[in-house]
This record gives structure tokens, C-alpha cells and sequence, in this order.
């Protein structure tokens, strides 16, 4: 059994056809039609069978399927490595970033690594903080930035890169007059200006609240610190977008509960309301704790954590 063997299945099975994987390949018909009777020979199995859609893969082809993608994956790797030792890094990385961080400095991130490693492909993926979790263990993703409120999955090694309370834009909610806590309300401090008095949580829950999706940090956040003061929150609005939760908050639809950074980045004219207690959500770098890495990974991996 050889390399070409296990290359030319995959080629099969992805692109569906011979005569597609063929051109995949730059190689004749011909020629993969009779390696891949080869490897059928030396399994003893059928590992193809032709349908009406193509070649189908048989019990035995998708028991050997995922051997003979490790086995590629493991010489791509190795090649790699080699090309790492020579200062040449190539290959791909995929980063992974929930869309309320939209505004941190990731994008200035990836073009000095883009700058420094042309060679790399970087494709990034959105999601929330749990499922882009999930994916790094899952090894769907290489690298995410992600909100945590508390630590992430086994197997996940990360750095804090920034730590931010939760603050109420919008408190007290329109109608509810100005004389009880949080009477700070909408301020005049500015955009983004410092925290107009403070709110308890229990007080919180009796607002219609707008939260950020379940699944990311902050929302993970402010549902355990309701946990713990016994209350059960009223959400009015849920989004993926920190930014429009605090314009909602700004046209009186309800009051926002966000990291305090996320309101300075709306640029809505409210002051933000301290929440008491104090609840706050990290930022985080993760990366896989164990298992294989490749040389592109690393690269931005040691780039994020110098920066």
C-alpha cells in the first residue's frame, strides 16, 4: 500500500467521480482507476461501487476513509515541520472568534501575521464562545478568541487577555422614574462615560433585559450571577451583537447588560450602570492544550501571546 493509493480514494470520494479526482489529481483516468483496484486487491475488499450519483463508497471504503486521511494529514505535517525547521512556515490556520468581539484588535493581529507568514491561508469562523470551544477540542479550530465566565473545557490551554464587568445601559428603564437606584440613568458623562451609580442584580430581573446570545461569555456571566441571587431574569432581546443590544437600549426598548468595553465601542449616548455585585467576563486566547499542532498554528499562536 502506498501514499498515491490512499490519495487517490480521498480524491474519489470528495470530488465523487474518477474522472473529477483525476483532474484533481493532473493525472490520467486511466491511472487512478488501476492504483485504486490495487488498493482494493491488497485490502481484499471493494472499497468503491459506481451509483447513479457516481462512485458510493462501500462498508469497507468508509472503514477506510478516516485511516487514510490521518495518513496524508500526517505526512502534510511532517512536511511541514521540515519547512518550519528551514523558517519557512506555509499550511493553514483557522481562527475562530465570537462575533461580539468583533471589535477587539484581532484584525491588526492577523495582518502583521499575514505580513510575516505570506505563505499561511487564515480563515476565520464565527460563533459563540461555547461552540467555538467545542470546535478547538473538536480540532475544527486552531486558535479562538472567546468570552468565558468560568474555565474552558478540558484539554484547552488559554491566556486572559482581558477581564471587563458588566455594566446596565439603559437603567433605570424608561417609565420608571428617577428616584430609586441607578437614578443616574441616562447621564451626561458622554459616550462611554464612568458608571452612573450601581443596580443590584435582584433589581435587574424586574426590567425587560436584553442579553447576549446564550452560549457566549457575558450571557454565561450574568445568568450565574443570577444563579446565585436567586432570581430569575426576564429577557426582552437576545443577539450575537453587543452594538445593537446598547442601540436598543439607547431608543428605551429595555435595559442592555454588557462588558463595560462593549458600551464604549457602541458610542451610544447612556451611561453605563455598575452592577452590584460585581460580575465580570474574561477574554480569552485558547488553543488546544495537547495533541498536534501544526507549524502555522504555532506561528500565530506565539504572535498572540507577545501581543
Amino acid at each position: 500500500m502506498e501514499l498515491r493509493h490512499l490519495r487517490y480514494l480521498v480524491a474519489v470520494v470528495e470530488e465523487g467521480t474518477v474522472t473529477a479526482a483525476a483532474e484533481r489529481l493532473h493525472v490520467a483516468q486511466p491511472g487512478v482507476s488501476a492504483q485504486l483496484r490495487q488498493l482494493e486487491r491488497e485490502i481484499g475488499e471493494p472499497l468503491l461501487a459506481r451509483s447513479s450519483r457516481g462512485m458510493a463508497v462501500t462498508e469497507a471504503g468508509a472503514a477506510v476513509l478516516p485511516f487514510a486521511r490521518a495518513a496524508l494529514a500526517a505526512v502534510e505535517g511532517a512536511r511541514l515541520a521540515v519547512d518550519e525547521l528551514k523558517g519557512l512556515v506555509r499550511g493553514q490556520v483557522r481562527v475562530g472568534m465570537a462575533p461580539s468581539l468583533a471589535a477587539t484588535d484581532l484584525p491588526e493581529l492577523l495582518a502583521e501575521f499575514r505580513a510575516a507568514h505570506p505563505a499561511v491561508e487564515v480563515s476565520l469562523r464565527e460563533g459563540t464562545s461555547a461552540e467555538l470551544l467545542a470546535g478547538l477540542v473538536d480540532g475544527m479550530v486552531d486558535l479562538v478568541w472567546a468570552g468565558i465566565a468560568e474555565e474552558p473545557p478540558e484539554g484547552v490551554a488559554y491566556r486572559v487577555v482581558t477581564e471587563q464587568a458588566l455594566v446596565a445601559v439603559g437603567w433605570p428603564p424608561v417609565g420608571a422614574g428617577l428616584g430609586g437606584v441607578g437614578s443616574g440613568g441616562v447621564g451626561s458623562g458622554g459616550v462611554g462615560g464612568p458608571r452612573s451609580g450601581s443596580v443590584t442584580v435582584a433589581e435587574l430581573v424586574g426590567a425587560p433585559l436584553m442579553c447576549m446570545a446564550e452560549g457566549s461569555g457575558p450571557r454565561a456571566a450574568f445568568d450565574a450571577a443570577c444563579v446565585r441571587a436567586g432570581v430569575q431574569p426576564r429577557i426582552a432581546f437576545e443577539a450575537g451583537d453587543p452594538l445593537l443590544l446598547a442601540r436598543l437600549a439607547a431608543r428605551g426598548l429595555g435595559v442592555a447588560v454588557l462588558p463595560e468595553g462593549a458600551v464604549r465601542a457602541a458610542g451610544v449616548e447612556l451611561d453605563p450602570v455598575g452592577i452590584t455585585p460585581e460580575t465580570t467576563s474574561r477574554i480569552v486566547l485558547a488553543w488546544r492544550g495537547s495533541g498536534p499542532t501544526s507549524p502555522a498554528a504555532r506561528a500565530v499562536i506565539a504572535l498572540a501571546r507577545r501581543s
